[in-house]
């Protein structure tokens, strides 16, 4: 016990805790890279025409297929939708044909509810675009897909790679060319230098965050969102606080906030605002200016407070989930430093059947 106090007493400020520049940078432009790949198989995809595209997920990944839905939802009249995988296995869509796509992401190959999915999909004859991290996994053997992209993280980026594409070849993205020209020379190091930058913060911030858990260990945390950050609130909310810190959240739209939410807010409910810059920051903006009236413990995010050197103005939304997802990448490292709680461990998840 000695030695294990004298380690967790090594970090006593912001220090970069598990930060590689190097790394996080090459990650990025290593899923930028992936980008004629993407593009191949989605002309494969066009030319043979399809009633649906479905981004299907669960967990995390349906988060991330909920930010790209409603990315493509006000920009696109194609017929692009997103499904629960276990919704989907349980309840079905009559929208769905032999005629449908499916693109979903996985990070193990093999969660069971995304085996069980691509097996179904199968028999009813669709073609199925699955971006895996893991090789030799379930997921990965032949029959279980018709196009695959293997390559680790990134998920986001890699389904909105494959949304700019499908909107480019549909006439709706004529910037599509400068677009990838400002990411490709400039996203990679304005994500890392969002964490550089966010690192002091958010080692006060996980130390406040804490210390009010372990003051009020039955006491929520709220996180809110619209937009493409209402999949960051849903996702962190879950898979991260819950699942990784085994801290008690709620998750909600900026949109449903005022019609309930609002009610059981208090001067001291601690309560996080993720703000992004697409067409739903008013929303964002909206609890931002209620907040302060009846709460002193909350918490705004707001990635336009980042620079985001070489991406243009009318781009930063599309990419606003990346740059929260950095910030939190920071806030991860320190909330496992003061929970004394490795973020890879978990009481129930994948450790017996149910």
């Amino acid at each position: 016990m000695k030695y294990q106090a004298t380690a967790w007493k090594e970090i006593e400020g912001p220090c970069l805790k598990d930060f590689n520049e190097k790394e996080a940078v090459a990650s990025v432009n290593g899923a930028l890279a992936l980008r004629p790949q993407i593009e191949k198989i989605l002309d494969q995809i066009w030319d043979e025409g399809f009633d649906g595209i479905y981004f299907m997920g669960i967990g995390g990944t349906y988060a991330s297929s909920m930010q790209v839905e409603v990315y493509m939802r006000g920009r696109s009249k194609l017929p692009v939708f997103v499904e629960n995988a276990a919704e989907f296995l349980t309840t079905g869509n009559r929208r769905f044909t032999d005629k449908s796509v499916v693109i979903y992401s996985s990070v193990s190959g093999n969660t069971k509810e995304m085996v069980q999915l691509v097996d179904r999909v199968k028999e009813i004859g669709a073609r199925v675009f699955a971006f895996i991290d893991t090789p030799g996994t379930v997921l990965t053997q032949p029959d279980k897909q018709d196009y695959l992209v293997m390559y680790p993280k990134n998920e986001q980026l890699k389904f909105y790679m494959a949304a700019n594409y499908l909107m480019y070849k549909n006439g709706e993205f004529p910037q599509y060319e400068r677009y990838n020209q400002e990411m490709e020379a400039h996203l990679a190091q304005a994500l890392a230098q969002v964490e550089k930058d966010s690192d002091e913060w958010a080692y006060g911030y996980a130390k406040e965050q804490v210390a009010f858990r372990d003051a009020h260990p039955d006491l929520p945390h709220y996180f809110i969102g619209s937009g493409n950050q209402y999949g960051a609130t849903y996702s962190y909310a879950m898979c991260y606080w819950e699942e990784q810190m085994w801290i008690r959240t709620k998750s909600i739209s900026c949109q449903e906030f005022f019609h309930g939410m609002q009610e059981i807010i208090v001067s001291d409910t601690p309560v996080t605002l993720f703000m992004g810059e697409d067409e739903q920051r008013p929303l964002a903006e909206r609890v931002a200016r209620f907040l302060p009236r009846v709460n002193a413990n909350y918490t705004i995010i707001d990635t336009k407070e980042h620079a985001l050197e070489g991406i243009g103005e009318e781009f930063r939304g599309s990419i606003s989930h990346l740059v929260m997802h950095g910030v939190n990448n920071r806030v991860d490292a320190y909330m496992e430093l003061f929970l004394r709680h490795p973020l890879s461990i978990r009481r129930y998840y994948r450790q017996f059947d149910y």
